[in-house]
């Protein structure tokens, strides 16, 4: 559906000012499909980040500060984010024996077979979702880096 009967807004000042509104209402929608997809598994899209970034990682232990520079929410408390994953199970926190006042973090096997089981879902929703062929997203992310500079 075209942005201007999404939001209903027949006029913008610009082509600017309209694809900067289009980024920010499609990263909502995105943002809300993923979320309804991870309510079932009591997770918010930053937590899920986490435990991706952490399984990439694994078996290594990570830092805070590297889940920090790699996760796409910079405004997200980071901390407190593996505190929740460590009440739930899905991830630990020991102190780095090199370095005391570092905190290591690695993801659990039960966060390992958690995020197994949300890709699976993922991906066979995935179709529903995607409205765009293989080439054409190739092209939106080839777009949405040049616009990154």
């Amino acid at each position: 559906m075209k942005l201007e009967d999404e939001i209903k807004q027949k006029k913008f000042s610009s082509e600017y000012h309209k694809m900067v509104v289009n980024l920010l209402y499609t990263g909502s929608w995105i943002g809300f499909y993923h979320s309804q997809q991870l309510k079932p598994f009591g997770l918010t899209i930053q937590q899920y980040n986490i435990l991706r970034i952490l399984r990439g990682q694994y078996p290594k232990p990570t830092t805070v500060n590297l889940l920090i520079e790699r996760m796409l929410d910079k405004t997200s408390n980071a901390s407190r984010i593996v505190d929740k994953l460590v009440n739930k199970k899905y991830a630990t926190r020991k102190i780095c024996p090199e370095d005391r006042r570092s905190v290591d973090v690695l993801i659990t096997v039960k966060g390992l077979e958690l995020i197994k089981e949300i890709e699976t879902i993922e991906g066979k929703n995935q179709k529903k979702f995607v409205n765009l062929s293989e080439n054409e997203m190739k092209s939106l992310n080839n777009l949405l880096d040049k616009l990154r500079g």
